[in-house]
Order: structure tokens, then C-alpha cells, then sequence
């Protein structure tokens, strides 16, 4: 009798405590999308140059080892804004570009609904079933490997297509991430909402530059 009460009670815990993470996940993810945007906004209205590639990464992974050190403080919080805040900065530059082709609006205004509705979709497809996703893993470590290997491709090599591949990749990528990452937190995987928040964001971020550059490939063939 007494372990079974014991069992009711660490899945009630268990259970509060992915609710918490959830709420504090969903949170913090909306107060930093917000933040980002705000950012991009900023980095447009400044018309900022589109930033070196090696500034970039040296930006984002310095801010995101800074966070993954300090994922269990207050301070957390602060690289975690800090972490989007450059993230979305580096939005502006490419917002200005798309905007400056003919029907760029259009453009952008199909990628942030795109990026939405993927976005709500698998998150509720998860939640509603709660489904363990862990399988997926193996896919996302493999496919992060392909596409940096074709990104670096990219960098020295002209070759037809492979921007478009790269796009198309980054979005089954993304959503794979976004199912993953999602499902770490029901059950069990993940119990730290600053590392969720910055998991789920930066899928986010990549689906929407994913987009963005997919849905200008083919607008501009037409």
C-alpha cells in the first residue's frame, strides 16, 4: 500500500514538474521571440550590414556557452536575452534584403506564417499525443552533419541547386528538432527551461531564415 501511494506520488511530482517546465519554457520562449523582434527591428531601422559569417558564430555560440554555464542562475535569464537579442539582430539585415526584392513583403509575411504554423502544429502534435520522439536523435545528429558538410560545400563551390537543398534541409531539420526537443520535456529528457527555450528558439530561427530563403528561390523564378 505504502509503495503504491510512494508511486502515485513521484508521478504527481513528476507530472508538476514537467508542467512547470512547460510554463516557464513557453514563457521565457515568447518573452525572447518578442525580444528578437524587437532587435531585427532596430538592426532594419539602423540598416546594419549583412554581418560576417564568422562574427556570427563567434557571437553565437560564445553567447550560448555563456548560457549553457550559467542555465541553472538568475544570470541565466540575462545571457539567455542576451543569446536571442544578438540572434535577432543578425535578422535585420537579411529582413532588409528580402524586403528589398520585388514582392519581399510577400515573402516575408509567407515565411513568419510558415514558421508559425510548423511551429504551433508540432508542438501541439506532441503535446496532444505525447509521443516520445527520442528516436529522432540519431536523424537530428546525422542530418547536422550533412548540412554542415553542404553548408562549407557552399562556401567554396558554385553548385546549382544546392542552396535550395540546404533551405529544404534546414526546414525538415528544424521541425525534426522542434518535435525532439519538445518531447524531452514531457517526458523526462529535459528539466532545464532555459536550455528548452534556447533549443526551441533557435530551431525557430533557423526554420524562419529557412523559409525565408526557400520562398525567395522560388519567387524569384517566377
Amino acid at each position: 500500500m505504502h509503495e503504491q501511494d510512494y508511486a502515485l506520488n513521484h508521478t504527481q511530482v513528476a507530472q508538476l514538474e514537467v508542467s512547470r517546465v512547460l510554463r516557464n519554457t513557453y514563457g521565457l520562449l515568447a518573452l525572447t521571440l518578442a525580444f528578437s523582434g524587437v532587435m531585427a527591428y532596430v538592426a532594419q531601422q539602423m540598416n546594419v550590414r549583412h554581418i560576417n559569417i564568422f562574427v556570427l558564430l563567434a557571437g553565437f555560440y560564445g553567447l550560448f556557452f555563456l548560457t549553457t554555464k550559467l542555465r541553472n542562475s538568475a544570470w541565466g535569464l540575462l545571457s539567455t536575452f542576451a543569446l536571442t537579442g544578438f540572434m535577432g539582430f543578425t535578422l535585420g539585415p537579411i529582413l532588409n534584403r528580402y524586403l528589398g526584392m520585388q514582392g519581399g513583403a510577400e515573402v516575408v509575411s509567407s515565411a513568419f506564417a510558415m514558421t508559425a504554423l510548423v511551429f504551433c502544429g508540432l508542438s501541439a502534435y506532441v503535446l496532444t499525443t505525447r509521443k516520445d520522439m527520442s528516436f529522432l536523435s540519431g536523424f537530428i545528429t546525422a542530418g547536422f552533419f550533412v548540412l554542415l558538410g553542404a553548408v562549407l560545400v557552399s562556401l567554396f563551390f558554385q553548385i546549382s541547386g544546392l542552396q535550395l537543398a540546404i533551405s529544404a534541409g534546414f526546414v525538415l531539420f528544424s521541425s525534426a528538432c522542434i518535435l525532439f526537443q519538445t518531447s524531452a520535456i514531457i517526458h523526462g529528457g529535459e528539466r532545464n527551461y532555459i536550455m528548452a527555450t534556447i533549443s526551441l528558439y533557435v530551431s525557430i530561427y533557423n526554420l524562419f531564415v529557412s523559409l525565408l530563403q526557400l520562398f525567395g528561390i522560388m519567387g524569384s523564378d517566377d
